[in-house]
């Protein structure tokens, strides 16, 4: 007797058991459904949250609006103003009297001092023969050819006038170049022309010329 108790104490609990599990089991599903709806809420607040940050945005963008069609007024002033200032400077100028240009004298030609005896009227300038030798030092003369607008006939020339050597030339006067000028048979005006003088200071010192190195090396007669 005692052993069927025991058997029926069991199978109670056991069904006490199984009740309770299915009575969790159901507590489970009914607060499940009861707690779903709590995602509609938050994403309710969401919604609120972007329409506000929409809000703002749009009021962002109609005073940036406003600002933009402000400076646009701002710029078409200043450009209205500018022509206004254009339109008045131009008015000024062209009332403004012409000013005459001054009267363009012409050059006046560069004369020794000495060839000036009073206005309007000047003089020849003194000739003087320069110092002449009777060959050249040490029978080796200079090759005159160097200087520019000295060619071998004006060379022999200078040699018949006594002109051997660089120093020589580079030495004459005012006086002295115009007798050269005015004897160079054929040549006349050829040491003033072409500045014997400047050319044969440069060679005597030992220095030297585009022209004379192009002589020197072949390219010239």
């Amino acid at each position: 007797m005692f052993r069927n108790w025991g058997f029926l104490l069991g199978e109670i609990w056991v069904l006490l058991l199984l009740a309770a599990l299915i009575g969790l089991l159901a507590g489970w599903i009914i607060w499940g459904r009861r707690a779903a709806p709590a995602p509609v809420g938050h994403d309710s607040g969401e919604a609120d949250r972007l329409r506000t940050a929409l809000s703002e945005c749009e009021a962002r963008g109609k005073a940036q609006s406003r600002r933009l069609t402000a400076l646009e007024r701002e710029l078409d002033d200043a450009g209205n103003r500018l022509m206004k200032a254009e339109t008045l400077a131009k008015e000024a100028t062209d009332a403004a009297p012409q000013a005459r240009p001054s009267p363009v004298m012409p050059p006046v030609a560069d004369l020794p001092d000495e060839s000036v005896t009073e206005p309007g009227r000047t003089m020849a300038v003194e000739t003087v023969r320069p110092e002449a030798l009777a060959a050249a030092r040490g029978g080796q003369p200079d090759d005159l050819k160097k200087i520019k607008g000295i060619g071998p006939k004006l060379e022999q020339l200078c040699h018949r006038l006594g002109f051997f050597h660089f120093d020589q030339i580079a030495a004459w006067t005012v006086a002295e170049i115009a007798w050269v000028d005015e004897n160079l048979e054929g040549f006349k005006g050829r040491v003033t022309r072409d500045e014997w003088v400047k050319q044969a200071a440069i060679l005597s010192a030992g220095g030297s010329t585009e022209f004379a190195r192009r002589v020197q090396d072949g390219e010239v007669y």
